[in-house]
């Protein structure tokens, strides 16, 4: 039988904390009875919800802390303040020491990507991790990155992460050569910032063979499935991935408004309630819940704060499947495959 998967939770980050985090696990076990779950947090809450879950609390251990990060901490702030005995630290810590396989945290984003840079440190020629996540679109899933692990980026940043992304889309998807777009105000050449225009320029003329650079891509090119990596900084990645998530719930509440708005649409959604419930899985954030530190040496995992408890189970679930898929050795290998050219590429990017 493989070796069972070490997940450590911060029972503590997002918005709800050991109410979200405790019930999300139990779901993500029922799906991967192979997971063993590490918990860090008020023991106390922790131990109240695990009393629901035997089957969980069986798979589980606990490690108390009272130290947390707050949503409003600064990355310098969590970093200096009690650092090492909050859950989110804890977490992380415990992936570095081997402890644990995945460490999955739905608390600060910035603290986040603090803590494991300085517990895990980044791969060869990467400076600064992303969130890198699996986009559902027209025509199939894009990998889309940077989603918010920071603000800004110059043009040898972006040209890391499309080296970066377009190596997990050739793994997650087993493509050759994956096409990699930037996401931009328009796609003709002289628009967007400097910084996209000097990044679109370079990967053009770098015409690299491990993926095909076809150019900027507009706001609606992610849905479409333009690419299948798009790449943009961390401030507008975030607001492209909250914006389709509201979309999302709007196009939901208006179905659900305009089919109970008198008797025959009542009558019409009996007759297509099928369709109507694979419309509004498709629709649902919570099943696209779950972001990839993409770039450290160690799998964290970013869950959305305000998620539900299926949603934290599909971010869970994410990390299982990361490690499972060894997707880490995987990129590794693929960034340094042909005498190292990817790898090669992102060291020139940020040097």
């Amino acid at each position: 039988m493989p070796q069972k998967v070490r997940i450590a939770l911060d029972a503590m980050g997002g918005d709800f904390g050991a109410s979200v985090v405790i019930p999300g696990a139990a779901i993500s076990l029922q799906r991967h009875p192979d997971s063993e779950f590490l918990f860090y947090g008020d023991s106390r809450l922790i131990d109240e919800q695990l009393a629901k879950y035997p089957a969980l609390k069986k798979a589980s251990q606990v490690t108390h802390t009272d130290v947390t990060v707050s949503a409003h901490d600064k990355p310098s702030q969590a970093l200096r303040r009690g650092r090492k005995n909050s859950s989110m630290w804890l977490a992380i810590d415990a992936v570095k020491k081997g402890e644990a396989d995945v460490a999955v945290s739905a608390g600060n984003t910035g603290a986040l990507m603090a803590m494991a840079r300085f517990h895990l440190h980044t791969m060869p020629g990467i400076d600064r991790p992303a969130i890198a996540a699996v986009w559902p679109t027209a025509r199939g899933d894009s990998v889309v990155l940077d989603l918010g692990a920071s603000i800004g980026g110059d043009a040898n940043h972006l040209v890391a992460l499309a080296v970066m992304g377009s190596a997990m889309a050739s793994v997650l998807f087993n493509l050759d050569r994956p096409t990699v777009g930037l996401l931009n105000i328009g796609v003709e050449e002289i628009k967007g910032h400097e910084e996209i225009r000097e990044a679109g320029e370079r990967l053009r003329a770098m015409n690299l063979p491990q993926f095909n650079y076809i150019g900027f891509v507009e706001g609606d090119g992610i849905g479409s499935g333009a690419a299948d990596v798009i790449v943009s900084e961390g401030f507008s990645g975030n607001i492209a991935l909250k914006a389709a998530e509201g979309t999302a719930r709007q196009m939901a509440d208006f179905l659900r408004n305009a089919m109970a708005s008198n008797w025959q649409s009542k009558l019409g959604y009996l007759f297509a309630r099928k369709a109507f419930k694979a419309l509004r899985d498709k629709l649902d954030p919570n099943k696209s819940n779950g972001g990839v530190l993409l770039g450290l040496k160690g799998v964290v995992v970013k869950s959305h704060g305000g998620t539900s408890a299926e949603g934290f189970a599909y971010a869970v679930d994410v990390g299982y499947e990361t490690v499972r898929c060894d997707l880490l050795t995987k990129i590794n290998q693929m960034m340094n495959s042909d005498g190292g050219a990817l790898a090669q590429t992102a060291q020139e990017a940020v040097t």
